[in-house]
């Protein structure tokens, strides 16, 4: 029955276009963005720590994917089927996860069991047992998506362009690792991962839920105050290296998949909002978007194609993916580019601007659909180094975009000579 009502909490938060943001900062230091909200008895919490997989030592690809997903395979006296049984008993929800570039943990819990729920948070973060058993049971789940992924046109195609475009650096490495490297991990290698990443020095916590501030404090310190201070370490320097042309990973799929891209746009640069909108209009707005009128709606040669910006500390992507069938990947593939050229010299039109500004202005306050949700969102802000009152704003950057400011950030993004095609098939006529 527990299972059933924290379900229903997570689903009760209204979607809330507007967001109360608090920085709340504790007696010890420890900062976080808090959102009170008393009106359910429940609490979300993001924890984002800078720095993930990126960080691995040679040879040790894969460590940080490992030790995060022994984290509630048992801590302090309890082994995982304890703790696991002590979760459930609370009715909390722990997820542990890492990314290159940052590791993140959620969790939510009710009021009622704040105190325990906290207590065993703290313990799986700072009293991991990563035992012999469970270090063998999560390697070989590892082991067995590492295989999956090998089979994977999507990943595929994914690893060999990052490969591609920067060489040896950890943006090229599966955060996964390869066959070989987990294998080789040790349980002092986890305990290195742990204190590597888990540091109190590059945390960014988004709250939401039944606490005030003063609560909050004190639970960042009990929670947070022991863990270590990293050593300094960052991802390495690199560059977007890749020049445009197609690369062909033979492979005995009945169809193709195409990655495609070239070097994206930073976050924080002043022209970031109007390639937001650039990108919407032409490959980010679903049935809408123009390469899926022109590579779908009016060729029928994919049932699906779009566009994203990626942007990471050290380097920026400028991506798109299509799948077609292997005697018409070419053919998509020639669209995409007449279409990436035509956006580049003629722009986009008025009519496309206004009906971006209206979905993305619009569709913005539903992303704030649940406590979990805009804990998230909160976390993932500071991590990107945003304003406090950037959601208050972020509507108003959009709608100040103009027509010539979209044209001109066409015209300097998009470079349809440098587009490169990761092609992962038999396709016909590449």
């Amino acid at each position: 029955m527990i299972r059933y009502i924290f379900a229903f909490i997570l689903l009760a938060v209204p979607v809330r276009a507007e967001v109360d943001i608090q920085q709340v900062i504790s007696p010890g230091g420890i900062k976080a963005w808090l959102v009170e909200e008393p009106s359910i008895p429940f609490m979300a919490m993001d924890i984002w720590f800078e720095g993930g997989a990126a960080l691995d030592p040679a040879g040790k690809q894969g460590a940080a994917f490992l030790m995060m997903g022994l984290l509630e395979e048992g801590s302090g006296d309890m082994d995982a089927r304890a703790f696991a049984a002590a979760q459930e008993g609370l009715a909390a929800s722990f997820n542990f996860d890492v990314y290159d570039e940052t590791t993140i943990i959620e969790a939510q819990f009710l009021t009622e069991n704040r105190d325990q729920s906290v207590a065993l948070l703290k313990q799986a973060l700072t009293q991991p047992r990563f035992d012999a058993d469970a270090l063998e049971r999560v390697r070989a789940q590892v082991l067995s998506i590492i295989a999956s992924d090998e089979k994977d046109p999507d990943t595929i195609a994914a690893r060999a362009f990052d490969r591609l475009a920067f060489g040896d650096h950890p943006y090229a490495k599966a955060i996964e690792g390869t066959a070989e490297t987990v294998a080789a991990l040790t349980q002092q290698d986890m305990f290195d991962a742990h204190a590597r990443l888990l540091t109190k020095d590059r945390i960014y916590i988004g709250a939401v839920g039944d606490i005030t501030a003063d609560e909050l404090g004190v639970m960042l310190d009990d929670l947070f105050g022991s863990l270590p201070v990293s050593d300094g370490s960052g991802v390495p320097e690199t560059t977007y290296n890749l020049a445009g042309g197609i690369t062909v990973i033979d492979q005995p799929f009945p169809q193709s998949v195409a990655l495609f891209g070239h070097e994206g746009i930073d976050r924080d640069d002043p022209d970031f909002f109007a390639a937001f909108i650039l990108n919407h209009v032409l490959g980010g707005a679903g049935f809408e978007s123009r390469l899926t009128q022109e590579v779908r709606e009016e060729r029928g040669l994919t049932y699906g194609i779009g566009t994203y910006l990626v942007g990471k500390e050290n380097a920026n992507k400028y991506m798109g993916q299509v799948a077609s069938a292997n005697d018409r990947v070419a053919q998509a593939i020639e669209v995409v580019k007449d279409e990436w050229a035509n956006a580049a010299t003629n722009g986009i039109t008025a009519e496309e601007l206004e009906a971006a500004k209206l979905y993305l202005t619009g569709a913005y306050p539903l992303r704030f659909d649940g406590n979990a949700r805009i804990a998230g969102i909160l976390a993932g802000m500071q991590r990107q180094d945003l304003p406090i009152d950037y959601i208050a704003t972020r509507n108003d950057k959009v709608n100040a975009v103009t027509l010539d400011d979209v044209n001109r950030v066409a015209s300097e993004l998009l470079r349809p000579e440098d587009l490169h095609f990761v092609v992962v098939g038999q396709p016909e006529g590449l």
